[in-house]
């Protein structure tokens, strides 16, 4: 009866398990907060981190390589790096999905106001890799 009892058990936790697994969307929307934590942290290699081998920005401009040396230039440019997103909007396809966002980006040299500020319109693209979803395409549009 126990062993009956215990196997009970175990489906009853391996299915609360599944049912608390983190929707795709969330995921997505933890990492681009996860992006947006590194650039305001000063460390582009965690944001790269985020981002696929295979990485095309702005209709082949920047490459991964190029998008990590754009961000190192930002943050030796700025002692203070701030990032503010807008309202995240997650389009899931499969294993692919298309996030829509606003970001103002400030810098400078970390007194109480910035010395530059810019937002900027993003769409970009992701892939789920393994259990991760990684950004494989961007295009970014300064607004302001």
């Amino acid at each position: 009866m126990h062993g009956m009892k215990r196997v009970c058990l175990i489906l009853a936790l391996l299915a609360i398990a599944c049912c608390h697994r983190t929707p795709d969307e969330q995921r997505i929307r933890d990492a681009v907060v996860a992006m947006q934590a590194a650039l305001e942290a000063r460390d582009p290699r965690s944001f790269i981190d985020h981002v696929s081998a295979d990485f095309i920005g702005n209709d082949g401009q920047v490459d991964r390589e190029g998008l990590h040396n754009l961000l190192r230039a930002q943050v030796l440019r700025n002692e203070s790096i701030g990032v503010t997103l807008g309202p995240i909007d997650v389009e899931l396809q499969g294993d692919r999905a298309t996030v829509h966002a606003t970001a103002t980006f400030t810098g400078g040299s970390g007194g109480w106001l910035p010395e530059r500020g810019s937002i900027y319109s993003i769409t970009s693209g992701w892939k789920r890799e393994g259990p991760d979803w990684k950004c494989y395409n961007a295009n970014w549009q300064q607004k302001l």
